[in-house]
């Protein structure tokens, strides 16, 4: 390949950088490690000093073995669920859940060992309790210490990696303004290189110098100037990224190929592998496989639970519909589901029989004179929506999730698929007789085009973030939510 043109940009001094040693970064999860491993040491013999002074020979070995035993195990578990991962060496949160996590599995493993092996009759209890608090304390502040020394070393610039951009189109700058604007990435950035001259590329944006083509680049690698290469050329240029790849691969330096323009959209999916083709996550199916079982579980036993309970409730509530107004104790109505599929709601009627819509439907409001006085009762306790425990048991509907809504439902005069136009998303999940909407008292009428915006706001966080803790969480809070604020 050619290099640059005569009126390509010319070459421009480095900066005065230290020069950086390229597996510091990666030596500072090994040292982690090792500091760790001595700290939980230190712990096992501080106990031991305290409560284990007159131990026989034979005693003295198991419980050397089981130490050696146990952090060995720690070591190998920590690592396993991301301890030492790089977001965890730089935030304290992270790094002690992991941390103690895997010091908590540990120390269950020792005992269960003991107990199977038969040997918890020849360890002292109070050596092993001791040893999981002041190693647990030990683990947390030492954590603590490195991530600030190690955030601190960051900031310097200490891990940082010289790193060049080839690509001086839109997709190099936007990279490079992203490395610039990031506080996580440990990168000092040399400059972008181009073979095609200045004319044909955007004007150089902030302080990052166009520095020449791929001769120049290659220059600069050998002497030892760039650790890293990120090619951001457009992935249709198969030829010409080939070329420099071809070229660079000659050097001792790692070589990434960046997103194409689109994918930035997707910049937080994650990647997966395809056997050996990458492929970019868009958009998972939510709650699907073991979670679709756990929900399904979740729904028919809290289902059958609630529907003991309320049962008494429910023959009150549909004896006092009877004797309040003529016509059914029951309403039911097409709502939207899982997937866009219509199935029919029940819900108790709270409303009179000649005011009932099915069709075009107006939502309740304030004061509505449709709404009799039973109704008003129990759609301001939500009572009315007891009966959808048995669209629950069918299948239809969830404990927890994304209201239904009536298909012709409006909000500021317009159609709520109108309004917004990922309204449909809600529909990826079943439908909930509560939701985290609801419980963060956005429940009611939806009469302003914000409301229905903050509602799906708050659905689609439920979808991408379901648990069955949070299920509980938002049934504990709706019970909070319905005294404070009341439907009508």
């Amino acid at each position: 390949m050619a290099d640059a043109r005569p009126d390509a940009a010319p070459p421009t001094e480095f900066s005065a950088h230290p020069r950086r040693v390229p597996v510091l970064l990666e030596l500072s999860s090994l040292l982690l490690v090792a500091l760790e491993v001595v700290v939980l040491l230190a712990a096992a013999a501080w106990c031991w000093w305290l409560f284990l002074d007159d131990l026989n020979a034979e005693r003295t070995r198991s419980y050397i073995g089981t130490i050696f035993l146990a952090l060995t195990f720690f070591a190998t578990f920590a690592e396993l669920t991301g301890a030492y991962d790089l977001d965890a060496r730089f935030s304290m949160r992270i790094a002690w859940g992991r941390l103690l996590m895997a010091w908590f599995v540990t120390i269950g493993f020792v005992i269960g060992a003991a107990f199977f092996l038969k040997l918890s009759a020849t360890f002292s209890r109070i050596w092993l309790v001791s040893w999981f608090v002041t190693g647990m304390g030990g683990l947390v502040v030492a954590r603590g210490i490195s991530t600030l020394l190690l955030r601190s070393a960051r900031s310097r610039g200490v891990f940082n990696q010289r790193v060049a951009i080839f690509g001086g189109s839109e997709q190099g700058w936007r990279i490079a303004r992203h490395i610039l604007g990031s506080k996580r990435v440990t990168i000092d950035l040399v400059g972008i290189y181009d073979d095609r001259s200045v004319s044909r590329l955007p004007p150089p944006q902030g302080e990052v110098p166009l520095r020449g083509g791929v001769g120049q680049l290659v220059e600069d690698i050998r002497k030892g100037e760039i650790e890293q290469v990120i090619i951001a050329l457009p992935w249709q240029e198969e030829r010409r990224i080939k070329q420099i790849v071809t070229e660079l691969s000659m050097t001792p330096v790692r070589i990434r190929l960046a997103p194409d323009l689109v994918a930035y959209m997707f910049s937080q999916r994650a990647m997966v592998l395809l056997d050996s083709v990458p492929l970019m996550t868009l958009f998972e199916r939510p709650i699907s496989g073991t979670d679709q079982i756990l929900k399904r579980a979740e729904d028919l036993i809290l289902g059958a639970i609630i529907l003991i309970f309320a049962a008494p409730i429910m023959l009150v509530t549909a004896i006092a519909i009877k004797f309040d107004s003529p016509g059914p104790v029951f309403f039911k109505q097409p709502r939207e589901g899982f997937n866009n599929r219509s199935f029919l709601i029940w819900k108790f009627r709270s409303m009179r029989t000649d005011t009932l819509e099915f069709d075009k439907v107006n939502q309740a409001t304030r004061d509505d004179p449709r709404i009799t006085r039973v109704g008003r009762f129990i759609r301001a306790t939500s009572i009315d929506e007891l009966p959808q425990l048995l669209n629950v048991m069918k299948g239809d509907m969830s404990i927890v999730g994304p209201r239904p809504h009536a298909p012709t439902t409006k909000a500021g005069g317009r159609e709520f698929k109108d309004v917004v136009s990922t309204y449909a998303a809600r529909h990826r999940v079943k439908p909930g007789i509560t939701g985290w909407a609801q419980a963060s008292g956005w429940r009611g009428e939806t009469d302003t085009e914000d409301k229905l915006v903050r509602r799906l706001e708050h659905d689609l966080h439920y979808i991408e973030n379901w648990s069955v803790p949070f299920d509980l969480y938002i049934l504990a809070k709706t019970a909070f939510a319905a005294v404070s604020s009341r439907a009508y």
